[in-house]
């Protein structure tokens, strides 16, 4: 048991600590103390959904949809993180002061959590990466065994996310100057168009 819970560990934490669209909101509300436990919490418990989806064998069914539905769901996503992308140049580039930052970031909580949503769900390689890799591979374990191996990769979800947004609160005093927060912005813009761009190529969208 102890085998296959080290198994599903440290291949859940190997394949969710890239830096990565949903990593860097999470970072940012981190930074910016906003319905921090709320959002890393559904982002804990969204990659558990899809893990348990893919480990109860659910993977097998729908990989034959994934594959054929590729293409247009890389595009979805690349548009979709193209606008985020753009909604963080342009706060980067309108906002005069500390004060003005803060203010213009503050959003209630169902708004955030939508947010967290589009770019957890909207992400073909959370389905890639929980639904058919982590499926796939768990099937090599039976009975207690599949059941640590899916719990050691949920567990590698939880400790990520946490330790990152967290972790990100420490980070609070140097995020006090306008410089650092413009910075910010223009580092997850620059991330979000990265990944908008690759998904787009890998979906012959380009």
């Amino acid at each position: 048991m102890i085998q296959s819970f080290i198994t599903g560990f440290f291949l859940g934490l190997s394949l969710i600590v890239a830096i990565g669209a949903q990593n860097t909101f999470v970072l940012r509300q981190g930074i910016l103390g906003q319905h921090v436990f709320y959002i890393t919490l559904f982002c804990a418990l969204s990659d558990a959904l899809l893990i348990i989806i893919g480990v109860a064998g659910i993977s097998f069914f729908l990989n034959n949809f994934i594959s054929q539905n590729l293409n247009f769901l890389f595009g979805l996503s690349a548009v979709w993180l193209a606008v985020y992308g753009l909604i963080r140049l342009r706060s980067a580039l309108k906002s005069n002061n500390t004060i003005e930052i803060e203010a213009s970031t503050l959003k209630g909580l169902f708004p955030t959590i939508s947010v967290a949503a589009g770019l957890t769900f909207l992400n073909p390689h959370v389905y890639l990466d929980t639904m058919i890799l982590i499926g796939s591979i768990s099937q090599q374990f039976s009975g207690i065994h599949k059941v640590t191996f899916a719990f050691g990769a949920i567990l590698a979800s939880f400790v990520f996310f946490f330790s990152l947004a967290y972790g990100a609160k420490k980070l609070s005093p140097y995020m006090k100057h306008q410089s650092a927060w413009k910075t910010l912005d223009c580092l997850i813009s620059l991330i979000m168009f990265t990944i908008a761009f690759q998904l787009a190529s890998a979906g012959n969208w380009l």
